[in-house]
């Protein structure tokens, strides 16, 4: 039997939580270096964001100034795309690529792309299996309780599901978001180059959550094995 504070299950999720820990650290860094190199179209991130939009003939979505660093995120239940400080009004080539991707999804959502929404229907869920899912599993484990090892797997694959549906919906936006700016020229061949950059170093930090709710994953069911044994 091992001692309660001992999870030997932890060896699973470590290099999922380095290859986090770096996936943020590239995302910043990549942010930082482009945030630093301003675009020759002059428009902000807001501004690029607003004319993507326009173009596809979508209205009623507001677009608005939100707090944090890399907070930026599109609400389609308000029809709402927040904006980071950083980005609303700077136009650099780091912000413009962001607020395209965000404008990505709301293409995504005037199209009615099915991932999207499915992601959306998966966020109550989500947020209840990531919350007590590992939790209930890793307690079930050290009282021998089979049933709560099993519920917290079943909590914990809609935490995962919802990772695994985010992965489309992120690469989707971004293609969407590059093939506009390269088409309406809101940046050059060159800058299009440093937007990729930005929005691939994005993308990773979705791998890497999802390599992490994998390896959770793979906990529970090495804890349901171990507690059986």
């Amino acid at each position: 039997m091992y001692p309660f504070f001992f999870d030997p299950t932890m060896i699973i999720i470590i290099p999922a939580l380095l290859i986090a820990v770096y996936a943020q650290y590239k995302v910043k860094s990549t942010f930082n270096q482009y945030s630093e190199i301003y675009s020759d179209s002059g428009l902000t991130g807001a501004e690029a964001a607003r004319k993507i939009m326009q173009n596809k003939n979508i209205t009623g979505v507001n677009i608005k100034k939100t707090s944090g660093n890399l907070t930026d995120h599109y609400d389609p239940k308000n029809r709402v795309l927040n904006l980071s400080q950083d980005v609303y009004s700077s136009s650099s080539i780091a912000a413009i690529g962001v607020a395209a991707h965000e404008a990505g999804h709301a293409l995504q959502d005037a199209e009615s792309y099915k991932p999207l929404a499915m992601r959306a229907s998966l966020v109550p869920a989500a947020n209840l299996g990531s919350s007590l899912g590992l939790p209930m599993a890793i307690f079930g484990f050290f009282i021998r309780a089979d049933f709560l090892i099993l519920t917290g797997f079943v909590l914990f694959s809609a935490a995962f599901l919802f990772h695994l549906v985010t992965l489309p919906v992120e690469f989707n936006a971004s293609n969407r978001a590059i093939a506009q700016l390269q088409t309406n020229s809101y940046l050059s061949s060159e800058e299009i180059k440093g937007a990729k950059k930005v929005l691939r170093a994005a993308a990773f930090t979705y791998v890497a959550a999802t390599l992490v709710a994998l390896a959770n994953l793979l906990r529970i069911l090495l804890l349901f094995g171990l507690g059986r044994d």
